[in-house]
């Protein structure tokens, strides 16, 4: 289940991702199968090769691709998560969803 997105953000990303864009989105989200996770980054490219290809530089493989819809896209979830967003400089997604690291 999905929620702490403005329906307009969601709009947004979806145009991206369709422009061909790498696009991210980051919500709340509750999963019984991922205890203690309560977010969710979705990084999203409708060029599945662009896609695979910047998710490589993190270790990411082509086949964990959620290709289901129209929105090919990666799941980020906790430490691997954080991580990506400070890498790529999302901090506004970081702050707004308290994922900053502890020091």
């Amino acid at each position: 289940m999905a929620f702490g997105i403005k329906r307009e953000e969601l709009i947004q990303w979806k145009k991206a991702v369709q422009n061909g864009e790498i696009a991210f989105l980051t919500h709340y989200w509750l999963d019984e199968r991922f205890p203690g996770c309560t977010t969710v980054t979705k990084v999203g490219c409708a060029d599945v090769g662009k896609l695979a290809q910047w998710g490589a530089q993190y270790g990411l493989k082509k086949e964990w691709i959620d290709q289901r819809n129209d929105y090919p896209h990666f799941d980020l979830l906790g430490e691997r998560q954080r991580d990506i967003l400070l890498k790529e400089g999302i901090k506004d997604q970081l702050k707004r969803f308290n994922l900053m690291p502890f020091h």
